[in-house]
């Protein structure tokens, strides 16, 4: 129970992230190693979830640097237009975009909200890693004693590639 309090607070930035501008990014007052630790325990109870970490802008005011991602297994005929993902680029990159169109027969074309121009890989079964299920929001600096965990992916919300 200590850790759903602990959690509650954060889950309730993720409603008011839609009403902030698109300049800055959600924040709460809680270390990114702290949210990366509430989402593991998410995790550990869903073996469909995902943890990562985010970095970059492009998907201002949803998410940006400081947010945690819980993502959930998909497959491609499951998406919609105007779902968050996760997929691997044809760059290698791990990507955190939302679909903007397409369909699962030849792929679809994702976006970051920031973005002037889609980006140039489709997403497929073969690239979907999955959607994001739920943001966790920490506050935009860690301090420098807060030491994250090795080994957490970062998804990353960039420009168009």
């Amino acid at each position: 129970m200590k850790t759903l309090r602990h959690i509650l607070p954060l889950l309730a930035t993720l409603a008011m992230a839609t009403v902030m501008s698109a300049a800055s990014a959600p924040t709460t007052p809680v270390s990114l190693n702290s949210a990366l630790r509430d989402a593991a325990t998410l995790a550990a109870v869903r073996p469909d979830l995902k943890v990562m970490r985010v970095a970059g802008v492009s998907m201002l005011p949803y998410f940006g640097e400081g947010s945690v991602l819980l993502v959930k297994a998909a497959r491609a005929e499951s998406l919609k237009p105007g779902m968050v993902i996760v997929y691997t680029s044809r760059f290698g990159e791990t990507v955190a975009h939302r679909v903007i169109g397409g369909d699962a027969v030849n792929g679809w074309t994702v976006k970051g909200y920031n973005n002037a121009s889609a980006d140039t890989t489709r997403v497929t079964d073969a690239n979907l890693i999955g959607t994001v299920y739920a943001t966790l929001h920490a506050a935009a600096e860690t301090p420098a004693d807060d030491i994250l965990p090795a080994g957490i992916p970062v998804a990353m919300a960039a420009p168009a590639r």
